[in-house]
């Protein structure tokens, strides 16, 4: 019987110790999340500002007759731009909701709702993207069988610009996906 009182009084004993522990991975993560999305705002709003001020003008035979390529000739650029200011902003709006998480790191809602905004951002970020490499592919490599012609040679810095922004886009792709990771992480630690 005394046998039992001990083994009783250790297991409550040890109960306090492994509650702080939990709470300390609960915030690391918090802080975690935070972090990665100012990363992911940066590569958005930067895809978003690379792409949206594309532009570039050649002269063709004259000054008076000028070949011009910008973003906006092309509706996937233009969804890819829309895309990539949709998901910044709600990584901004979503960024004090993070923040709660740190000072109340047992709040599980909340975190539910951010996991599924994120994958629906994380969707649309990649279908923004996805149209634009197509496009880009395009620009670089033509199609002969459509009878459409690479530009890159023509248009340098245009397709520098363009290729550039979809880096900062997948990377945000990429930190939205470990983002997504670290909420399932933080909410599979609750019991």
């Amino acid at each position: 019987m005394t046998k039992d009182v001990v083994v009783e009084h250790g297991e409550s004993s040890k109960a306090p110790l492994v509650a702080p522990v939990a709470a300390g991975v609960s915030r690391a993560v918090s802080v975690a999340d935070v972090f990665l999305r100012f990363l992911a705002i940066i590569g958005t709003i930067g895809s978003a500002i690379a792409m949206g001020t594309t532009n570039e003008t050649l002269p063709f035979f004259t000054q008076f007759i000028q070949f011009e390529a910008k973003y906006s000739d092309l509706p996937s650029f233009t969804f890819f731009v829309a895309a990539n200011a949709v998901v910044c902003t709600y990584l901004v709006l979503s960024i004090p909701l993070s923040i709660v998480h740190i000072i109340r790191p047992r709040a599980r809602y909340s975190r539910l709702i951010l996991v599924f905004f994120d994958a629906a951002m994380l969707a649309l970020l990649t279908a923004g993207a996805s149209a634009a490499a197509a496009i880009v592919y395009l620009a670089h490599k033509g199609n002969v069988r459509a009878n459409w012609f690479a530009i890159c040679q023509q248009f340098d810095s245009f397709c520098e610009r363009i290729s550039g922004s979809l880096i900062g886009s997948f990377a945000a792709m990429v930190l939205l996906i470990i983002l997504i990771f670290l909420s399932a992480l933080a909410l599979s630690r609750r019991h």
